[in-house]
């Protein structure tokens, strides 16, 4: 029978490809030849800091087809080790240690890395990761100030890499119809953007220092940031409420929704900030605000508030999250899910698109499995293909740097003026102070 090129093919794919050539190739082992089957498809990834929300979205990246989470990286042992033994049974493979996430990325074989560790760690590791030829699945905020967010954008292109940034409403698909909508002149034109997140967070008290657990690498978990003692109320979640290492509710939570207002309202950088608010529900070790409202203004007459509530969970039109756009003909509701109301001026409802999949929005760990992989499987095209991300990193650093001009108004205490071209706050001495941050020495990200 002739060998026709898609015979031989054929052959590979069944294995029969070691007989025609005599056996098999040097250097390879019959399970060797699975793994060159479709090498070219398959994206192999590290997951960086996996407690919590990083242990769901490395078992989301596990289920994913042709994907396989090479390496889990965590300075917590016991995070770890649940994340193997939770991924390996998903993906039929055992992921390798590698508690240096950056051994990680010595390996050619590593396609991306997925950065789920602490807001501090965002953009270093980011850039680390393209600097080492990896792309990137960049947990949101993208940066902890500015100045970070600049410098990974700069090293995506340098290094021309594709960075994802983990603001999955992007990919949500009833998410993505309301917002094709609504730039169709459903509410005709939107000026106004309401956003809002709210939380019953307890009391994180008055946290102790301790000697470092044994489980916990504490020197590399701070990295970056400039060393303060270990102490009990810190690890794993609180760190989100220090300055030190966190972005507050407002990057934590923020981010998500004011995304979506800066898509819906055709924005990118704003021309006013202005931010009150402060640590009101509780007297404990909290710094960052449990109460915050951002104002945000633009130079094509729009504007967006976000107000965060991280200790009273009082819903606003149903939902503990979500983004309400007002325009010359209605407004546009776009809820906590994947779903969507939209209004005319008299309050009636024009249109309902509903959930079709189980959300939680104040779930910290993994408030939307399915939907979330949408988002995943589009960083796979932008890979594989090139396809444009929902969430690339400059529109994510665009986004992120609206909560972090909120934070800094709030903690200067008055109105930020910014340059409309690029972000920059316009002579202001004092607030630029906080555009970027001091490093532990060493430590200091390079692109």
């Amino acid at each position: 029978m002739k060998n026709t090129r898609r015979s031989f093919i054929k052959n590979v794919a069944t294995g029969a490809a070691a007989v025609s050539f005599g056996g098999i190739l040097p250097g390879f082992s019959p399970k060797s030849y699975g793994n060159i089957l479709g090498a070219n498809e398959r994206i192999k990834v590290a997951s960086m800091g996996v407690n919590s929300r990083g242990l769901a979205v490395a078992s989301n990246f596990a289920r994913q087809e042709n994907c396989e989470v090479l390496y889990i990286s965590d300075v917590d042992s016991r995070a770890a080790e649940k994340c193997i033994a939770t991924v390996e049974p998903i993906q039929k493979k055992r992921p390798k240690a590698a508690p240096d996430f950056r051994k990680a990325l010595d390996d050619k074989n590593l396609d991306a890395l997925i950065v789920t560790a602490p807001d501090h760690w965002h953009a270093p590791a980011a850039i680390l990761a393209c600097k080492a030829g990896k792309h990137v699945y960049l947990e949101k905020p993208c940066s902890h100030n500015p100045n970070e967010g600049e410098l990974v954008v700069a090293a995506a292109k340098k290094y021309n890499r594709v960075i994802q940034m983990g603001n999955q409403r992007r990919s949500w698909p009833n998410v993505v119809a309301a917002l094709k909508e609504l730039q169709a002149g459903v509410i005709g034109r939107p000026y106004f953007a309401k956003t809002w997140y709210t939380n019953n967070r307890e009391s994180i008290g008055k946290g102790k220092e301790v000697p470092v657990p044994a489980w916990l690498n504490y020197e590399l978990w701070q990295g970056p940031a400039p060393r303060q003692p270990y102490r009990d109320n810190l690890i794993h979640y609180n760190w989100h409420w220090f300055w030190n290492w966190g972005t507050g509710e407002s990057l934590n939570n923020g981010t998500h929704m004011v995304d979506l207002a800066r898509w819906g309202l055709g924005v990118d950088y704003p021309t006013r900030v202005t931010s009150a608010g402060g640590r009101y529900r509780y007297q404990d070790d909290w710094q960052t605000p449990d109460t915050q409202v951002i104002t945000l203004e633009f130079n094509n007459k729009t504007s967006m508030v976000w107000e965060g509530r991280s200790c009273n969970g009082r819903t606003i039109e149903g939902n503990s999250a979500g983004v309400m756009f007002y325009g010359e003909n209605g407004s546009l509701l776009i809820e906590s899910g994947n779903s969507y109301i939209i209004y005319d001026l008299q309050n009636k409802v024009v249109k309902e698109v509903k959930n079709d999949m189980e959300i939680d929005a104040r779930n910290v760990a993994d408030p939307a499995q399915e939907l979330d992989a949408f988002h995943i499987r589009n960083f796979f095209d932008g890979i594989r293909q090139g396809a444009k991300v929902n969430s690339d990193i400059l529109s994510g650093h665009q986004s992120t740097l609206l909560m972090q001009l909120g934070n800094i108004a709030l903690r200067t205490g008055h109105t930020l003026n910014i340059n409309p071209e690029n972000g920059h706050i316009i002579n202001d001495n004092e607030a630029m102070k906080l555009w970027s941050r001091e490093y532990q020495p060493g430590w200091e990200p390079k692109i």
